[in-house]
């Protein structure tokens, strides 16, 4: 590890698309130049997502079969129990999960759910996990009580440019979403923030969200880089699907532009190829999520992941408590860190 002197907050898109368009074994190189530097390119970090409370979100998201506007959307579910959420947060660790990540389909949490997903966090964080969850926008007293509660991480994607994002959210607007990543900021809560390639998006606005992320007063500290998955009787139900390489590429300007990020490889694995996850994995993405599904859609199978990290001679990655204590930042005074001035 070094000083972080290669962060950059100025990324212009041009700059993120001319490095998305380089030579491939050139945008390998640098790619696994920036990993090496911050990372043991050995190791890849497991997390496991579960849905807490699943189905009949008010959001119009293109992508989501949540969302109650869509036909086949998912069964609305109420909220899980804490012992049920306990049982399968167990069962994560006891698979090599060192992450627990937890998302319901809210627009935004009420103040009773709240208290019980406080609960949940608690009762996570006690058995040596790092938590995460995601439950829409947040205010800034919601995101002080989940850091009260102990919260290490808050998800919250902005899914493409600013540009595009109208083409797939219209519930809500691209500044909330950049309201909700600065309350939790603020909060002391560290980032998770990426985005979805294969939505119809052109290389321009891939260029936009990497060089958003990139420009954030400080850079997020998971970037999760879903690979759309196509559910029928969602709007994007039948997109365009994406080349491996294409998303590979992505998957590099994230590594190159916010370099000390773990960079999660997310949604769409179910249908990547082992040689595909390789080249991610050299692309520098060093985070994976395990378990049979995501939300609401398939994963790979557990022993899939543990055969693949075997056969490229990776493994799990390993923190220890002053590792997992030095994550957890001081609550910022600067007011530089205001995300309300971020852009592309």
């Amino acid at each position: 590890m070094t000083a972080q002197t290669d962060i950059r907050h100025d990324w212009t898109r041009d700059e993120v698309a001319a490095l998305i368009d380089l030579p491939f074994p050139e945008l390998m190189f640098r790619a696994q130049e920036a990993h090496r530097r911050h990372f043991d390119p050995t190791k890849v970090q497991i997390s496991t997502l579960l849905s807490i409370k699943t189905g009949g979100c008010p959001e119009d998201c293109a992508y989501c079969p949540q969302s109650a506007l869509h036909e086949k959307s998912v069964k609305a579910e109420r909220l899980m129990a804490l012992e049920a959420v306990m049982k399968e947060a167990r069962a994560a660790k006891a698979a090599g999960a060192g992450r627990f990540c937890m998302g319901a389909a809210w627009r935004s949490p009420k103040d009773h759910d709240l208290d019980a997903v406080c609960e949940m966090v608690e009762g996570v964080k006690s058995l040596g996990l790092e938590t995460c969850v995601t439950l829409g926008m947040l205010d800034s007293g919601q995101s002080q009580r989940l850091k009260d509660a102990g919260l290490d991480y808050y998800n919250h994607n902005l899914d493409t440019s600013e540009e595009f994002y109208g083409s797939v959210i219209t519930t809500r607007t691209y500044q909330q979403r950049l309201d909700t990543l600065s309350n939790v900021r603020d909060a002391g809560i560290n980032v998770c923030c990426g985005g979805i390639v294969g939505m119809g998006e052109d290389v321009s606005d891939r260029a936009g969200l990497i060089a958003t992320l990139a420009n954030l007063p400080k850079h997020p500290e998971s970037v999760p880089i879903n690979l759309l998955v196509r559910v029928e009787g969602t709007p994007l139900g039948e997109a365009e699907a994406v080349d491996p390489i294409t998303f590979v590429r992505i998957i590099a300007a994230a590594r190159i532009t916010m370099p000390a990020s773990h960079v999660r490889l997310a949604a769409g694995r179910e249908n990547m190829s082992d040689e595909a996850h390789a080249l991610c994995f050299l692309a520098g993405a060093n985070s994976i999520f395990c378990g049979e599904k995501l939300l609401t859609t398939p994963n790979p199978a557990e022993h899939r992941d543990r055969q693949l990290l075997s056969a490229l001679g990776m493994s799990p990655m390993v923190q220890t408590e002053e590792q997992m204590s030095s994550l957890r930042p001081a609550v910022p005074s600067d007011e530089s860190l205001k995300l309300e001035t971020a852009t592309a």
